[in-house]
């Protein structure tokens, strides 16, 4: 994720003028991220939370939330704009959080640059942190087959949720519900809201 993360920084200004407010958000998502933050009861974990943005709409709504990323650029932005958030440099890889602490997770398209090989890693990570019940929103870009395209900072993947159902299975999640958007002009994309398994 180095080169992401470089990438990311070296075009932070372009990225925060373009996307890093609500007004950029579109209202499907917005709604959707809403109805999942009325639900959340504790901690929750803003995971890529690049400008600060959604971390700071989740603390208007009442959320007891921490923003995390890698990129520099972003929390700099993010502790000036959003006084009061907790903003710190932490890898979705390997989060700096005990076991079974946080009860809602936030990932919106910060999985997208992870290779298959790899996405593996930050959704186990996710399953470690979450409190068993705990929920994880999930967004990322859809597609028919996994496969890598050239997005505008970094090589990001679109994956067909089936897939993304079996990984976050594997990593200990059911799935509740899963939502696709195309449209027009634009690259399909989706969101998955799934529960931290108990432990049998």
């Amino acid at each position: 994720m180095a080169s992401s993360t470089a990438a990311y920084d070296a075009r932070a200004a372009e990225y925060i003028a373009a996307l890093g407010s609500m007004d950029a958000v579109h209202p499907t998502d917005r709604a959707i991220v809403d109805a999942w933050a009325t639900t959340v009861r504790g901690r929750v974990l803003d995971a890529g939370c690049g400008p600060g943005h959604w971390t700071a709409h989740l603390a208007g709504l009442g959320c007891d939330v921490r923003g995390i990323d890698i990129v520099p650029g972003f929390l700099t932005h993010a502790r000036a704009a959003y006084p009061g958030i907790p903003f710190d440099v932490c890898s979705i890889d390997t989060l700096d959080v005990p076991d079974g602490s946080v009860d809602g997770i936030l990932s919106w398209f910060s999985t997208i640059h992870h290779e298959p090989f790899a996405i593996g890693a930050p959704m186990r990570e996710f399953a470690r942190v979450l409190c068993p019940g705990g929920t994880l929103l999930l967004g990322f870009f859809s597609g028919e087959h996994v496969e890598a395209f050239a997005h505008a900072v970094s090589p990001a993947y679109r994956w067909p949720p089936t897939n993304l159902h079996r990984l976050l299975d594997a990593a200990g999640f059911d799935v509740v519900e899963t939502q696709v958007r195309e449209t027009r002009g634009a690259r399909p994309v989706g969101s998955i809201l799934c529960a931290r398994r108990s432990a049998s």
